[in-house]
């Protein structure tokens, strides 16, 4: 494993490479729609590398809705932000501003128009948020929400923040709950790669109307954890039935 994944780091530094130099070379002042579908593209080459070094497949149970809204999802690893801009796109991801100055990678990932936030100052960081993710939001794209703020390992549940509930009010705009099990596949802050079937749950739109930021809060983070559960156990199940995986 130890060789599969350095096997994969190696390929992963040069997709990133190459799509984050021709990204500015040759996308950068290129409409959005352009320059982000071409971005986009690295993070599928990036999880097809992965299945090929590393043996990490995933399967999607649920349907990806049309429209705009909050994508509300479980943060375990770096390989759900892959998969969900690629899958949710055209998105905006908020992040840390901390990322974008990463060589490279952060400079890839600012093509994309993430919602990048100072941690530092969290009052000043939920107005953001709501100012950016309004403007996305009204801009038909979507808005992609880790509420827990940072990774957090399998079986474990973080503080839910309600900034996602706030945005989907203030703007009615539903939320689509998603969650997944890559955590144990990708765990977070370790080197090695397991091979395995990342299972992705995405639930319906949920309606912010009629409701608190609290209540709506606590309904996603109740859909969240329990299918987060499901997803992990079934990874234990010898034998489980696997169907719909890439």
């Amino acid at each position: 494993m130890f060789i599969r994944t350095l096997l994969f780091y190696a390929g992963y530094s040069l997709l990133t490479g190459w799509f984050s130099t021709t990204g500015i070379l040759f996308f950068r002042f290129a409409p959005l729609s352009i320059r982000g579908r071409y971005l986009i593209t690295w993070n599928r080459w990036v999880l097809l590398w992965l299945r090929l070094t590393c043996g990490v497949r995933f399967r999607v149970i649920g349907d990806i809705p049309d429209g705009h809204y909050v994508v509300m999802a479980k943060h375990q690893s770096q390989w759900e932000t892959f998969f969900l801009q690629y899958t949710f796109f055209p998105i905006g991801i908020v992040l840390k501003q901390e990322l974008l100055k990463l060589p490279f990678f952060g400079w890839g990932l600012k093509l994309v128009d993430p919602i990048a936030i100072d941690r530092s100052n969290p009052k000043l960081a939920l107005r953001y948020i709501m100012d950016e993710g309004t403007r996305r939001l009204n801009d038909g794209r979507r808005v992609l929400i880790f509420p827990e703020g940072t990774r957090t390992p399998p079986g474990q549940t973080g503080n839910y923040a309600r900034s996602g509930a706030g945005l989907a009010i203030n703007t009615n705009t539903p939320i689509v709950p998603v969650a997944h099990n890559a955590g144990q596949y990708w765990p977070s802050k370790k080197f090695l790669k397991y091979p395995g079937l990342i299972t992705v749950y995405i639930g319906e739109p949920i309606a912010s109307t009629g409701t608190s930021s609290k209540e709506l809060n606590t309904r996603v983070r109740d859909w969240i954890e329990a299918h987060t559960r499901l997803a992990e156990n079934a990874a234990s199940t010898p034998g489980s039935n696997i169907s719909n995986a890439a």
